[in-house]
């Protein structure tokens, strides 16, 4: 290409795909040729901000300049406005920068996601990539270690459990093989933050694995990944054979004489397996079942080796906090909520998308000011956040701050970051009634409780809308759920009476029983 060619943004990501952006690429290519124009296309991830897919970012003297949601049938009227240098155009966004979506976050994780080319070793390296593993190189285990713990990060899965005291109790067994594993197995409503980063930045999360495997002496890794990301699935695997082809993967990683190998591993679509536990069956080729602990994964995990499990955005934020500092990093968030959490607007929401701030901010503010509110323009009656098991939260929490312990005081939970929207029309108690059956068909069977539980409670809630002896059947059902809640063998049976009780508490008349509100 020549040097006078002038670069065009064209994502990659799988929203955008699903929106045409290979039919809008290929449409640039053809008219630039058609006028004898020169233009260098890069298939770069997204910026998250799907209302706008397929986002086309022109660069010019000041910086890039975006036009969206651009349709091949726009490309024409792109070039007559003359858009490869910043022209004026009714898709035009302006400064993608000084776009006030993205302005007001505070990328840390998703620094490069939408910037570069996710399969560019030599862009990642360009943009602050791999420094954080030739520091812990340069550091004892012990002092990688320390860097993360005192980083305050913290599980971003759900348990919100401290990263570093998982990779001291790792470092600290006596095991000669150890293994590091990501739980990529993003299956909650209205979650995308792990497979944009899959598709959008590989090779963070690479190094992030590299790094922890350095820090507890693992030689082979695997990351977990869902079987509806192949598109995630297809760009690690390219991703992980350049790494390795360029030393930073193999038996002598950039020379250091440590060895890390990478292999990823397709789930088979069960729920359950996010669970840490059924994951570990499944990737050694069994049912995906959870197992009793003790003993703990940490320990005895994959193999029954010690074994690291870390949410997929975990292990991403580790390349900057050993890039930058534990310091950099904890000076951002709240309280023990330190750092940022990339927060994901999905559901009934005028602008849905990624969201990367820090810890503090209120679930209004996130639904107001970068959401924009509903799509069909009714009032918000209710959020869930947390996935399928997290509680619904009414419109008198939505100025929660967002941080671990807040939400766990009103009996909710932030989880992986994913918010799904409902406006005034929902009927709470057919979601109370969907969160029950979904534990009903995803759960792994063992226990009684979560197995036999989640039947009967969709049986009761049926009754209850039948107003069938409904003060009793409120009386059973909540007794159900205090059974589930602390006799379940993991989170599947003891989380899913969350979003029962809070639609129930929250939204009584849904289930006519406007005097039965919980006090």
């Amino acid at each position: 290409m020549s040097a006078d060619a002038i670069t065009v943004y064209v994502p990659r990501d799988s929203t955008a795909l699903a929106l045409g952006a290979n039919e809008v690429a290929a449409a640039i290519a053809a008219e630039a040729a058609r006028r004898g124009l020169k233009v260098e296309l890069v298939r770069n991830g997204s910026r998250g901000m799907f209302w706008l897919e397929p986002l086309v970012e022109v660069a010019t003297g000041a910086g890039r300049v975006a036009y969206g949601p651009v349709d091949a049938g726009d490309v024409p009227g792109l070039f007559d406005a003359g858009f490869l240098g910043g022209g004026a155009h009714a898709l035009a966004q302006g400064p993608t920068e000084e776009i006030a979506y993205l302005k007001k976050q505070e990328r840390l994780t998703f620094a490069r996601v939408g910037v570069t080319d996710p399969l560019s070793l030599d862009d990642y390296l360009a943009h602050e990539g791999y420094v954080g593993l030739k520091n812990a190189l340069a550091l004892t285990p012990e002092g990688v270690v320390q860097q993360v713990l005192d980083s305050g990060l913290r599980g971003r899965g759900g348990a919100a459990f401290p990263t570093g005291i998982k990779w001291k109790t790792v470092a600290g067994a006596k095991a000669a093989q150890k293994y590091v594993v990501c739980n990529a197995d993003e299956g909650d409503s209205g979650t995308f933050s792990d497979r944009m980063v899959m598709e959008d930045d590989p090779f963070m999360l690479i190094e992030g694995m590299t790094i922890a495997a350095v820090a507890v002496g693992a030689t082979e890794g695997y990351i977990y990944v869902r079987s509806e990301y192949p598109h995630a699935i297809a760009t690690l695997n390219e991703a992980i054979a350049i790494a390795a082809g360029r030393g930073y993967l193999g038996d002598n990683i950039l020379g250091s004489g440590k060895r890390f190998r990478l292999e990823v591993r397709k789930g088979a679509g069960a729920y359950i397996c996010g669970e840490e536990t059924a994951m570990l069956e499944s990737i050694e080729g069994k049912r995906g079942v959870v197992r009793a602990k003790p003993p703990l994964p940490a320990l005895e995990g994959l193999f029954r080796k010690p074994t690291v499990i870390n949410n997929l955005i975990s292990l991403a934020s580790v390349p900057i906090i050993l890039a930058r500092g534990a310091d950099f990093y904890k000076n951002y968030g709240v309280g023990r909520s330190m750092g940022t959490l990339p927060f994901q607007l999905a559901g009934n929401i005028k602008r849905g998308g990624l969201v990367e701030k820090a810890f503090g901010l209120t679930l209004r503010e996130l639904l107001e000011d970068f959401g924009g509110g509903t799509d069909s323009g009714r009032p918000i009656r209710a959020v869930q956040m947390g996935g399928p098991l997290g509680a619904y939260m009414p419109q008198s929490q939505f100025d929660t701050p967002l941080d671990y312990e807040a939400f766990a005081a009103i009996g909710a939970m932030i989880g992986h970051g994913g918010l799904v929207v409902f406006d005034d029309t929902v009927d709470m108690a057919k979601q109370a009634r969907y969160a029950m059956e979904f534990c009903a068909v995803e759960s792994c069977g063992k226990c009684t409780p979560c197995r036999i539980g989640s039947t009967r409670g969709v049986e009761v809630i049926d009754k209850i809308v039948a107003n069938h002896e409904r003060p009793q059947q409120i009386h059973l059902l909540r007794s159900l759920c205090d059974t589930m809640v602390n006799g379940s063998l993991c989170a599947m049976g003891g989380m899913t009476p969350f979003p029962v009780l809070s639609a129930l508490n929250h939204f009584p008349e849904d289930f006519g029983t406007p005097n039965e509100k919980a006090a």
